[in-house]
């Protein structure tokens, strides 16, 4: 089956799952996983609680909101970067303008009617 290297970014209080104690705003960690790996399966092997994160990017791209978690399902390839920000984390200033949202993340956005600034990537 093969493994996939992630690259991981942890920012905030959430770099405490990087493994290193003392980091405090960012932790950054490349992981070997199976080929086949999802999103809930990178949390878990983190020990990262789902309803601590906030938003979270996979290669730039929004694909997961505090309280909307449309990513648990999302299969991990080889080379991804995937960014994780505390719930308490101010959006990333790159992405004043809207950010690039998976097709996931935006039906479920529709889903609940609410109002958000994106762009398809």
């Amino acid at each position: 089956m093969g493994t996939i290297q992630v690259d991981v970014h942890l920012y905030g209080p959430l770099a405490r799952y990087g493994g290193k104690e003392g980091s405090r705003s960012h932790f950054q960690l490349e992981i070997n996983l199976d080929a086949g790996k999802r999103m809930h399966d990178l949390l878990e092997y983190l020990g990262m609680p789902m309803e601590e994160r906030g938003i979270t990017f996979i290669n730039g791209i929004l694909c997961a909101l505090p309280g909307i978690q449309s990513d648990l399902n999302h299969i991990l390839k080889d080379g991804d970067r995937v960014a994780f920000f505390h719930q308490k984390s101010m959006w990333p200033f790159q992405y004043r303008d809207g950010a690039a949202v998976t097709s996931e993340l935006e039906e479920d956005l529709h889903k609940i009617n609410r109002s958000f600034h994106y762009r398809s990537p």
